[in-house]
């Protein structure tokens, strides 16, 4: 049975059940076709995020930071340009909520508002299919990877959420480098209908113990917070899941529960770097820092008082970084560590061009990488959020 036609050709295509099973590449086709486009073609961003690699038929990949296409994905805006042969191609950015994907090359013969409608329903409809199928489909891993992943990470990135998640009211985003390599670092955030949940981990090491002692970590901070623990209990799990599968191994790491409603900010410091606070493009010196009690899995070492939650209140615009030792014990091109300060102040200088922050953590793990005498120490974890409350 097919659907009826009469509908729009997007509606008849997702209303028809035979689509269902097509791979990403027919559906492209199909749908490029049946809305009277000469071409299109998906672009996914490879895991580091310097190359669009194109997914829906053979052919080079585009540097992200040298093309259009690369334009598009690092503004999450339109860009056009005429074809040599007659014609136009149009870059949209494939979106799911607040992740940047890729993009969606558009090739048609002219450019018309009707046609920009149409493909920016096509760039979202493709969007979805993407994120609903990437996770079982290893052709979208291999076409966004550059080399092996070792064992550790291979492990670690299956626990990993997207790397940007947002609503109307806080978008929170994370980078996690060496991207083939990581041991023990791993990050977690969630949206509920009130809070963003945030987790930034280090564990003990730099192998595959260490990576489960991060999986369990994660774990065990989902499943606590899916039954609506408050922080303190979200903590304790980690502790008691560590202290019971893995007697002889610890994370250290920060957790947090930030009230988008009220503003306020709660978090749990287990023997990591505190959390930094920008604000009005300042860096608040010690903003955020509180005495820290031990890394998870040591809960002996609390003796018998409880694990401390602290409270801030935020003010609107305000940005908040987790991040491990990693990324400020980094060498830069100039010998010196990147700090607290050159961190704080690189993420301040972005912010204020307008910059959306998913790319500002992208160009700054790539400072740490790029320069020839630049190194990572360790594995090296940002996450940032920021508050835009709606008006």
């Amino acid at each position: 049975m097919t659907a009826e036609p009469g509908g729009s050709p997007l509606e008849e295509f997702l209303a028809d059940p035979a689509n269902c099973t097509l791979d990403l590449t027919a559906a492209v086709h199909t749908c490029a076709k049946s809305l009277g486009l000469r071409h299109a073609v998906v672009y996914l961003a490879d895991l580091q995020q310097r190359h669009l690699v194109p997914l829906t038929e053979e052919g080079a990949g585009l540097l992200i930071d040298d093309s259009l296409a690369g334009w598009c994905y690092r503004t999450q805006s339109l860009r056009v340009e005429e074809t040599e042969r007659d014609g136009m191609t149009a870059w949209f950015p494939l979106l799911d909520g607040a992740e940047r994907l890729g993009v969606l090359a558009v090739h048609t013969r002219a450019l018309t508002a009707e046609t920009l409608r149409q493909s920016r329903a096509l760039a979202a409809l493709l969007a979805m299919m993407v994120s609903s199928k990437r996770a079982y489909k290893d052709s979208f891993v291999r076409r966004t990877r550059t080399k092996a992943m070792h064992l550790p990470a291979e492990m670690l990135r299956a626990f990993l959420p997207p790397r940007t998640i947002g609503n109307g009211h806080v978008v929170s985003t994370a980078v996690l480098e060496p991207a083939y390599d990581i041991g023990g670092d791993a990050f977690d955030h969630s949206l509920t209908t009130r809070a963003l949940h945030t987790v930034v981990l280090d564990a003990m090491g730099h192998n595959l113990l260490s990576g489960l002692t991060s999986a369990v970590a994660l774990a065990a901070c989902r499943s606590a917070r899916r039954t609506d623990a408050d922080l303190r209990s979200l903590v304790d799990g980690v502790d008691q899941a560590l202290s019971r599968w893995l007697p002889d191994q610890f994370c250290t790491g920060v957790l947090a529960r930030f009230d988008f409603d009220t503003g306020v900010l709660h978090w749990s410091n287990c023997g990591h770097p505190a959390p930094l606070l920008i604000r009005d493009q300042r860096l608040l010196v010690d903003a955020l820092v509180r005495e820290a009690d031990p890394p998870m899995g040591l809960r002996s070492l609390l003796s018998a008082r409880d694990r401390r939650v602290h409270e801030a209140r935020l003010q609107p615009g305000d940005r908040v970084l987790l991040y491990t030792d990693g990324v400020t014990e980094a060498r830069m091109a100039d010998g010196r560590l990147l700090g607290l300060e050159r961190f704080a102040d690189y993420v301040i200088r972005a912010s204020a061009t307008g910059e959306i922050a998913p790319e500002t953590l992208r160009r700054l793990i790539h400072s740490l990488l790029d320069s020839q005498d630049s190194r990572l120490r360790d594995d090296a974890t940002i996450l940032m959020f920021e508050w835009k409350p709606v008006r």
